[in-house]
């Protein structure tokens, strides 16, 4: 076969139109070799002699898109110095842009013998390995346009590509579960209804369906088993796995974004799928082994976890961390994708030990011109010493804010003595953010994510029920601040399905009127439920697909509702910390831009936030207080609003609070649907609050009386001199008579 030395970049398989580059990175390899399969499987060795600062790379003028490939790269075997080179074995390119097939797991694709960790395995791998695709890279954008919405006016919605449209009805039965779906105008609608801005995609990067799991007959649902960092997982493409992914995958973010949402990929750089010195030899373990992965000081046969996966990236080498920026900036310039979700982020700041706020990753990030400029939202935690970093990121960066999901858990539910901290989080977490030169956008809050309860679930199950993971209910999260009203699971009690439905809208009405940005998980607006499960990674089934035949359609309207008054009220979307604080405030002095009220009307005072009292509150939202200016540099004002929370078990009686910040008032929302019909409520009056229930009060304004454009009203105007025909002149008798 023809070949050239090529370049040694970019890295991977690159197709210019005439023929295609390869180029991989290996620092301790003795010599590499370029395999290409024929569709029967025919293996074509080709040498790479060409190496540039440890890249190997060659230039092949007759292949293109559709050619699948691997690698063998040759070396030294010798596990307890972090080397793990066996040319038996054939490896996925880590920067692969598309796979073709899966994983057969067989004792080929590991390097050692079965039973013997330290042992060496030279079986050939090559049939029952994934192989990289050569793609196209040219699509017709057709002029696509990235939305660009700011980050306090977006919603974003958490979903998985195969459960939200593997059973709707209207998807077409060969686009359900893929790419191809998300992009079908049924799912689009249903997101333009909800007022949706964003869907936030887990992992989309291919991955590897765990051999443990498969023996059990489950499989690696969620995808956070990444394996190819450029490539789009083939198994979500309904038009084939020789680069019809990529196409299809490209297709998609057009269709979601002629519709004005936004595309997050939920990425995993933090590990790998070959797992620890027991995992299978599949892409980087066999090309360089140390460089890729943080192995212990002590003895190099072994990894450092910090995910609980087995392994964990080495982001203190320049090559991996070369790597993630590459992949970033690929899904942003070529897939246009607009930001990403960083799962088990803390891990990507331990260029050492600790978690270092400020290291490369972050430095690389931060100075970057195409990755610094989309949406930035770090899983804020991994099971690392000190893992836990919520309030920790950089500036740029959002945060999914694990104490809102707690916080508001167990507000609703009724937990004691935490009135202060509900407070706290309903308004963008200041605790968290104002001291590191971040806004309330900052804040990701959630009730419910893919990791955990539904909402619906969260109000039907005091307990797990993850027997269906076959691991005798012993994962998942045990505490799950959840309430079920009475009854464990499914009731026909219509008391207690009564509590449950305005539990629900409850948290819907919470999550969306806080400040910061709402995040809402997949099918919590139809009332999906998972009957139980909180860890539903391995359940690839009706347990976890969204049902769109059991739509809660109320729930469905009571969300695109109050996302609606969201989007129409900038008070409840701030992109500024309030002024306002819990202390007594003199008579006279202006209204703050917020103010928290006790149920009897009066202010809440320093004592009452640890009174231990509190399951009920007031707060009032200065509509005049927003001091912001819209994208023309107008000044923003709104309307005033109430928010009235009660979590007792009683029904409570809330005075409407002095004139001095509204004459009279309105009902917006009633989660009890008790006070929906009221008139104007003037101040000094009582409203009944429901036990377990949200009231929202807008200041009432007399509606605008339609101006008559009618050619009669016209000239009657003129008759009595109301209108100047000219600027500055007088009707003429002649005008008034005419």
């Amino acid at each position: 076969m023809q070949s050239w030395p090529g370049s040694s970049y970019p890295l991977g398989a690159t197709f210019d139109g005439n023929g295609t580059n390869f180029a991989i990175f290996s620092e301790g390899a003795e010599r590499v070799e370029l395999c290409l399969f024929g569709d029967r499987g025919k293996e074509t060795r080709v040498p790479l002699l060409e190496v540039d600062a440890f890249v190997w790379h060659v230039y092949l003028p007759t292949i293109g898109p559709g050619q699948r490939y691997g690698y063998r790269v040759y070396g030294d075997y010798d596990p307890a110095s972090g080397n793990r080179y066996n040319p038996n074995k054939l490896l996925l390119d880590p920067y692969a842009k598309a796979v073709d097939g899966q994983v057969n797991w067989n004792q080929s694709v590991f390097s050692y013998n079965f039973g013997d960790p330290d042992s060496r395995n030279d079986l050939d791998s090559a049939a029952s390995m994934m192989k990289g695709v050569v793609i196209n890279p040219f699509f017709d954008w057709a002029g696509d346009r990235q939305p660009k919405t700011p980050y306090s006016e977006s919603f974003i919605y958490e979903a998985h590509v195969k459960g939200l449209t593997e059973l709707h009805p209207d998807v077409p039965e060969e686009l359900r579960g893929t790419y191809g779906g998300i992009a079908h105008p049924a799912i689009i609608e249903h997101l333009k209804k909800l007022g949706v801005t964003a869907i936030e995609l887990m992992p989309v990067h291919q991955f590897v369906n765990d051999s443990t799991l498969q023996e059990k007959g489950l499989s690696n649902y969620w995808g956070y088993n990444t394996i190819a960092f450029l490539a789009p997982q083939n198994s979500y493409a309904a038009t084939g796995q020789r680069g019809q992914q990529v196409q299809e995958f490209k297709g998609m973010v057009r269709a979601l974004h002629a519709a004005g949402i936004e595309v997050i990929l939920d990425v995993v750089y933090n590990h790998t799928a070959e797992g620890n010195h027991m995992g299978p030899t599949l892409s980087m373990r066999g090309i360089d082994n140390a460089a890729y992965y943080r192995l212990e000081d002590n003895d190099k046969r072994y990894y450092t976890d910090y995910t609980g996966t087995g392994n964990s990236m080495n982001v203190g080498n320049p090559h991996t961390l070369q790597l993630i920026m590459d992949s970033l900036r690929y899904w942003v310039l070529e897939m246009h994708v607009d930001g990403f979700r960083f799962d088990l982020a803390s891990t990507l700041a331990r260029e050492f030990y600790d978690v270092d706020r400020l290291s490369t990753f972050f430095e690389l990030v931060q100075q970057d011109p195409v990755v610094s400029q989309v949406k930035l939202i770090a899983e804020p935690w991994d099971i690392g010493p000190g893992g836990y970093q919520v309030g920790n990121f950089p500036p740029q960066w959002t945060e999914w804010n694990g104490k809102y999901r707690d916080t508001v858990r167990d507000f609703w539910r009724g937990e004691p003595a935490t009135l202060g901290e509900f407070a706290s989080r309903i308004t963008g977490s200041a605790d968290l953010y104002a001291n590191s030169g971040r806004r309330p956008v900052a804040s990701i809050n959630f009730v419910t994510a893919h990791d955990g309860f539904t909402i619906r679930d969260l109000v039907s199950y005091n307990e797990k029920h993850n027997d269906a993971n076959g691991e005798n209910n012993n994962d998942g999260e045990s505490h799950n601040r959840s309430y079920n009203f009475g009854v464990e699971g499914p009731t026909d009690d219509p008391e207690v399905l009564t509590m449950r439905a305005r539990q629900q809208r409850n948290f819907i009405a919470t999550m969306l009127l806080s400040q910061g940005v709402p995040m809402l998980l997949h099918g919590d607006e139809l009332g999906r439920t998972q009957q139980g499960n909180n860890n539903g990674y391995a359940q690839d089934n009706e347990l976890t697909w969204v049902h769109w035949d059991q739509m809660d359609h109320p729930l469905v309207e009571f969300t695109a509702a109050l996302a609606k008054l969201r989007r129409e009220h900038p008070t409840f979307r701030r992109r500024r910390f309030f002024d306002g604080r819990p202390v007594r405030r003199e008579e006279g002095e202006r209204v703050p831009d917020i103010v928290w009220l006790r149920p009897d009307g009066t202010q809440m005072q320093p004592e009452d936030w640890d009174s231990g009292f509190g399951r009920a509150i007031g707060v009032f939202l200065n509509g005049d207080g927003i001091r912001e200016r819209d994208r023309r540099g107008q000044p923003i004002d709104d309307l005033h609003f109430i928010i009235m929370f009660n979590a007792s078990d009683d029904e409570i009686d809330f005075t409407i609070p002095a004139v001095e910040f509204s004459p009279n008032w309105d009902v917006l929302v009633d989660t009890a649907g008790a006070q929906s019909d009221t008139g104007p409520i003037p101040p000094g009056a009582t409203v009944k609050v429901s036990a377990k229930s949200t009231m929202v009060l807008a200041e009432h304004s007399e509606p605008e009386v339609e101006a008559d454009h009618s050619v009669a009203a016209s000239l009657a105007a003129v008759m009595t001199g109301s209108i100047d025909l000219v600027p500055g002149a007088s009707p003429t008798p002649e005008m008034r008579t005419s």
